[in-house]
């Protein structure tokens, strides 16, 4: 199967958005940390101020002319870093398993490169989880750089919790 389509998201994918994120999350080994809604999906990311942009990957649907599924997705933001300028962030990008090898994924990141482009973006930022060796070298294999060994970054995160503490002056 070489046939598929890339387009961006419309607020109906989002049930099946939500389906592929929890996919990603299960294949990260945390299959119980999505706690999102497809009613907060389709509120943050196709209100008046969106908070993110997907692409998704389609695939027609056996002997179902006219029907497609959805079998990939590339979420995304933009961002601002002080020494660089404009960045596209990826926060997720997956496709399901019985797809991969057909040219979805390196379509996906095509696409997300001429965005990146075409709004000046100076680069753009992503993660991996350290044990994901495929993705790691898939990425690499493109020239992505490991800012973690290259420039000895670690991430951080304040949860809701301690932001409503800091916030309340405790």
């Amino acid at each position: 199967m070489s046939c598929f389509r890339i387009r961006p998201a419309e607020p109906q994918d989002c049930p099946e958005i939500l389906r592929l994120i929890k996919e990603l999350a299960a294949y990260e080994n945390m299959p119980n940390a999505v706690k999102l809604t497809e009613k907060e999906l389709l509120e943050d990311g196709f209100g008046e101020h969106p908070f993110y942009h997907c692409l998704i990957a389609e695939v027609p649907k056996e002997g179902q002319t006219g029907s497609s599924c959805i079998v990939g997705y590339a979420m995304y933001y933009f961002t601002y870093d002080p020494w660089i300028g404009k960045l596209l962030y990826l926060e997720d990008f997956y496709v399901m398993e019985p797809y991969r090898g057909l040219g979805i994924g390196s379509e996906i990141l095509k696409r997300l490169s001429q965005i990146a482009i075409k709004t000046n973006c100076s680069c753009m930022h992503f993660l991996v989880v350290i044990w994901n060796k495929p993705s790691i070298e898939y990425y690499v294999r493109r020239g992505a750089l490991d800012l973690s060994t290259e420039e000895g970054w670690h991430l951080f995160r304040f949860d809701k919790e301690n932001l409503l503490r800091m916030a309340s002056g405790k």
